[in-house]
């Protein structure tokens, strides 16, 4: 009796996955988002809650004698305009102001050493409210946007674009900042900014 022939196999495949297969990988992290997404629409939404202070845009707070948050390029930007930062605070917003500066502030200039030694003087003037805050670190940006967001009573003194934008989302708290050789004050109720 012959040797049977054997022949070989040309074009069989290999077994493969199927791109369905729960093993690969871009099918795990996608059943894994599915996952995430559902335990957040399961979790209780977090709402914010209104501000009493505020009448639609109108903030009923604001009123003189008016509190002035000043950040640390406000007082810089100030002193080599050579203004007097209480009188030109008046002579904006044509009433009393108090000039307010929270610890991180007071942080942060004391951090930038000789060269702000002025602006410093100038920030542990008597007429000027020391105002205390918990924040961790000494980033003062954040601090005075918490501030804000907290206490619907103040006006923010910065020269900084960035951080005049972020107040601009928070309802109700007016703007001032240097231009020219005077202090403006942008969404000021009842037309006080001149």
């Amino acid at each position: 009796m012959g040797k049977a022939k054997t022949t070989r196999k040309f074009a069989v495949a290999k077994k493969m996955m199927s791109h369905k297969d729960d093993r690969v990988r871009a099918n795990m992290e996608k059943a894994q988002q599915k996952q995430q997404e559902q335990k957040k629409k399961a979790q209780p939404r977090h709402v914010e809650q209104a501000n009493s202070a505020l009448f639609f845009q109108y903030n009923t707070q604001l009123g003189p004698p008016y509190h002035v948050l000043v950040d640390t390029n406000f007082i810089n930007f100030s002193i080599r305009k050579k203004l007097d930062m209480v009188r030109s605070m008046m002579d904006c917003l044509l009433a009393k102001c108090t000039p307010c500066i929270t610890d991180c502030v007071m942080g942060e200039l004391e951090k930038l050493g000789g060269k702000y030694k002025i602006a410093l003087r100038l920030a542990k003037d008597p007429r000027f409210e020391r105002i205390p805050c918990q924040c961790k670190g000494c980033y003062a940006d954040d601090c005075l946007v918490k501030m804000i967001q907290q206490w619907k009573c103040f006006i923010v003194a910065t020269c900084d674009k960035e951080l005049r934008g972020r107040i601009r989302k928070v309802p109700g708290v007016p703007c001032m900042y240097i231009s020219g050789h005077k202090y403006t004050v942008e969404r000021m109720p009842e037309g006080h900014s001149h």
